[in-house]
């Protein structure tokens, strides 16, 4: 099954553009009448025919369409700290986006050792994700954001942050949520959230949260959430 993301498509027929035009002829050697899919991200999941080829564009007709394909009961947002090895960011939005999420935030913390990412970069893994995971909804990428002005913006359901700090109450996610809703998760930066970022996120709202009693990375412990929201959610 060849997939296309085309976020644009709003009529019966629609030209790839040149990137994706020379993977089709070039790369899948897909040729006249060869069928393939679509997905615009908003839930849109399309069969088209391809019914003409230049050197340059690809053009489809559609033949079917769904719409709100297999979309979730719930709504997820995890604002994780971008590690300082990018590429186990990207590990975990590629993950993430084949297990289920809907929005991701990269948040800048006092102890973060990364605070710029290249956001063009981070939307490819996912669209490339979502392509090979058959997920009609594209998750949403937002600008990365210092931690003070993300708890201090609305959020909304539960709201939850995870950290490592012992002697401190927490409870598990399934104690924490109820099912078909809302969640908030923050993720801290290798090192943890400082002690002022936690009490920060527990005055705005945020439920202190417990992923086990295995020290986690970031990245692993972002997906761990992503899996456990998903999980209770079926």
């Amino acid at each position: 099954m060849h997939v296309f993301y085309t976020p644009d498509i709003n009529a019966d027929q629609y030209t790839l553009n040149e990137e994706e035009s020379r993977h089709c002829t070039k790369v899948l050697r897909l040729t006249l009448g060869d069928h393939v899919f679509l997905i615009d991200g908003k839930g849109g999941f399309y069969e088209a025919e391809i019914i003409q080829e230049t050197k340059r564009n690809v053009s489809l007709r559609v033949l079917n369409v769904q719409r709100e394909y297999q979309k979730r009961n719930h709504h997820l947002h995890i604002a994780v700290a971008p590690t300082k090895n990018i590429d186990r960011i990207e590990w975990f939005l590629e993950k993430a986006t084949e297990i289920g999420i809907d929005e991701i935030t990269p948040i800048i913390c006092e102890r973060s050792e990364r605070k710029v990412v290249k956001e063009d970069r981070l939307f490819k893994v996912i669209t490339s994700a979502v392509k090979q995971s058959l997920q009609a909804y594209h998750p949403v990428l937002n600008a990365a954001v210092s931690l003070t002005d993300f708890v201090k913006q609305s959020h909304a359901g539960t709201k939850m942050v995870a950290h490592c700090v012992d002697g401190e109450p927490r409870q598990y996610i399934s104690e924490l949520i109820r099912p078909q809703e809302h969640y908030t998760i923050l993720i801290g930066p290798e090192g943890d959230f400082s002690p002022n970022e936690i009490a920060l996120t527990l005055e705005n709202g945020f439920k202190p949260l417990t992923l086990g009693n295995t020290r986690l990375r970031t990245e692993t412990a972002a997906l761990a959430a992503c899996f456990e929201v998903n999980y209770l959610n079926r």
